[in-house]
């Protein structure tokens, strides 16, 4: 049957019943991940992720997404519409049927679709369950067709309310605040994944649009994962100008690859499965960087780069600076890991391998200047490399040979157990000595540190190991570096960054997290990582005082005591505070205020980090002018 014909059959008859709904309202954690903010906003995503099966079945060009007023949302799209014929199985309508039962869906015909979008493909039906109001209207066959429901429970039978040649589908929900922590939508999450999704789905529209703040965004690629390395790279200097980029059909499998070399010191690879981002990798990340680094040293070898007797170099050194976006399309996708964000299907890596292999071999061949450019810089990487390996080495015997573990200026704590302990990394000698004698000595260290650590953004790792702040940091953690790292071997499960509330402390902030972020991301990715929160006032009146940590806080405090007669101070550092007050207000676990660094957006942070950190001026700049409006406390 050719492929037009199957667009045309596809109906009823290929909607497939796997179970009921009932679960869904009771356990709403297990269908959408969690009933937080990214449980909300994954609704959205389901249906828009629907709308882009239709996409890849060539039957969608245009996905619009809106915030309405009352903070529903609206997804409509001009695809084939939902089937509306009566499905022989639930004897309901097909749009019904899709609504009202979980895992009912083409996407579980591979003949219907040939691929799906969704991670857990729960589609519009957990949506529907987990709304207070639904309404769905159906443009097919030549007519307008509309139901309601509440709850996932229909109020009203599937009605023609008017004709259209037009088709596609429209679906507005406003979810259930019973079920959800928060039902307000965020204009810049939902932003962010769907710009992510048009680069994935080259020549798909979709327009996001939040009529609350009368603002819209288009997004529109014709240049698809190619337009994504651009974007990703408009803030390095890239090393050569022609993105290596090809796609490849093979059956139901579709591989496509965008990379470029910059100038930087990190390797950024993006990769997706039928548009999910599979930030643990996979099998499809192990054919890229297998058939990359084979690539690579053959062309070397072959044109005398490398010469016959010198060592091959290895993969980390070829990915030194490399941007890389990998998208691969498959049927059955079968994902593992923590957060069910590692591809597991084995048969992808051969063909992503055999894929890439090919079209890098023929990009060296033909950009021979290029090719040099990306093989000197993979050289000077692996002479950098030995340089590391050579000052850990150094490092190693020092403290074998002096009996030591840790650095001298950490003050340790008695408590062994990992799970217990938490290290304060403090900046200067006059904090640090109140945090020493103001901590619980069983289960808080105190690392000081003198001054700014050294940007690790613009420095290879040889370069980093000779600062003395961060080798003391690398030994206190004692889970390694680079190729050792191992976060089993962590002596804290609490890095808790503890810097003064103005610019430096800011600045020196931002350089800890950017190192911990690129050269020991699992201890972000794994929860370990905080920033403490001082207060910014103490206000006293008396011999009563109280302490404020926002100018909100602040006017409560002042409220609270009332009238005139109290006196405020402005904390500026961490050194004017007692350890007694640092104790109570900073450290004490029952009182003190912690917040976590996630990094859920991988791609978000690098684009920051490489923005405030890196090497050119204007993007740190724009970035300062946009965000001045939210600067809270100006230290002047």
């Amino acid at each position: 049957m050719s492929e037009n014909q199957n667009k045309r059959n596809y109906g009823a008859e290929q909607i497939q019943v796997l179970e009921g709904l009932e679960p869904v309202r009771k356990r709403p954690g297990m269908y959408i991940g969690s009933t937080g903010s990214k449980g909300l906003h994954h609704l959205v995503h389901e249906i828009v992720d629907n709308s882009i099966d239709e996409a890849l079945a060539g039957v969608c060009d245009t996905i619009e997404v809106i915030i309405n007023s009352d903070n529903s949302i609206t997804v409509i799209d001009n695809g084939s519409g939902i089937p509306v014929g009566m499905h022989p199985k639930t004897g309901k309508s097909t749009v019904e049927t899709v609504l009202t039962v979980l895992h009912a869906g083409g996407k579980f015909d591979n003949n219907a679709y040939k691929v799906a979008g969704g991670l857990h493909g729960v589609g519009v039906s957990v949506v529907n369950a987990l709304s207070n109001e639904l309404e769905v209207t159906v443009k097919r066959n030549g007519n307008i067709y509309h139901q309601k429901y509440e709850k996932g429970v229909p109020m009203t039978k599937l009605e023609i309310i008017g004709q259209s040649e037009d088709t596609g589908t429209e679906i507005t929900f406003i979810p259930d605040e019973t079920i959800f922590d928060e039902v307000l939508f965020s204009y810049d999450v939902l932003e962010k994944r769907l710009k992510e999704k048009a680069f994935l789905n080259k020549g798909i529209k979709i327009t996001l649009e939040d009529k609350r703040i009368d603002k819209k965004s288009v997004f529109h690629y014709e240049g698809g994962i190619k337009s994504f390395v651009e974007h990703i790279n408009k803030n390095r200097d890239a090393l050569h100008e022609n993105i290596i980029y090809c796609e490849s059909k093979k059956d139901k499998y579709i591989v496509e690859v965008a990379m470029q070399y910059t100038s930087s010191y990190s390797e950024n690879i993006f990769t997706f499965a039928n548009n999910i981002n599979t930030i643990e990798g996979g099998s499809h990340l192990s054919g890229l960087k297998s058939a990359l680094t084979r690539a690579v040293n053959d062309y070397a070898k072959k044109s005398g780069l490398l010469k016959e007797n010198d060592n091959n170099l290895t993969g980390e050194d070829i990915r030194e600076g490399l941007t890389a976006v990998l998208s691969v399309k498959l049927p059955d996708p079968q994902f593992e890991g923590q957060t069910k964000g590692k591809l597991g299907n084995s048969e992808v890596r051969g063909l992503v391998d055999s894929v890439i292999s090919e079209e890098v071999s023929t990009f060296l061949e033909e950009n021979p200047k290029d090719a040099r450019i990306i093989i000197d810089k993979s050289i000077r990487s692996a002479r950098a490399r030995e340089a590391a390996r050579k000052a850990r080495d150094l490092t190693r015997r020092k403290n074998v040979l002096e009996g030591l573990s840790l650095p001298g200026k950490l003050a340790d704590c008695s408590e062994k157990d990992a799970s217990k302990c938490e290290v304060f990394i403090v900046e200067g000698e006059s904090a640090g000595g109140s945090a020493k004698q103001g901590r619980d000595r069983r289960i808080q260290a105190i690392l000081p540190l003198r001054g700014k650590i050294m940007n690790v953004e613009k420095a290879r790792l040889d370069k980093i190991l000779s600062s003395q702040e961060i080798k003391a940091m690398i030994t206190a953690f004692g889970c390694g570096i680079d190729e050792e790292f191992d976060v089993s071997k962590l002596r804290y499960h609490k890095i808790v960054i503890m810097t003064d509330a103005d610019v430096d402390g800011s600045h020196i902030r931002t350089l800890l997290i950017t190192f911990l972020y690129r050269y020991m991301k699992p201890l972000i990715e794994n929860g370990y990582v905080y920033i403490a929160q001082p207060p910014l006032y103490k206000v006293k009146k008396g011999k009563a005082e109280d302490y404020a940590y926002s100018d909100n806080e602040l006017s409560e405090v002042i409220d609270k005591f009332g009238g005139k007669g109290y006196t405020i101070q402005r904390y500026k550092g961490l050194g004017e505070m007692n350890p007694d007050q640092l104790w109570e207000t900073t450290m004490n676990p029952e009182h003190r205020i912690l917040l976590r660094i996630n990094v859920e957006d991988a791609l978000a942070a690098d684009e920051v980090f490489t923005t405030l950190m890196g090497d050119k001026v204007f993007p740190r700049k724009q970035f300062i002018q946009e965000n001045a409006q939210y600067v809270k406390n100006l230290d002047i």
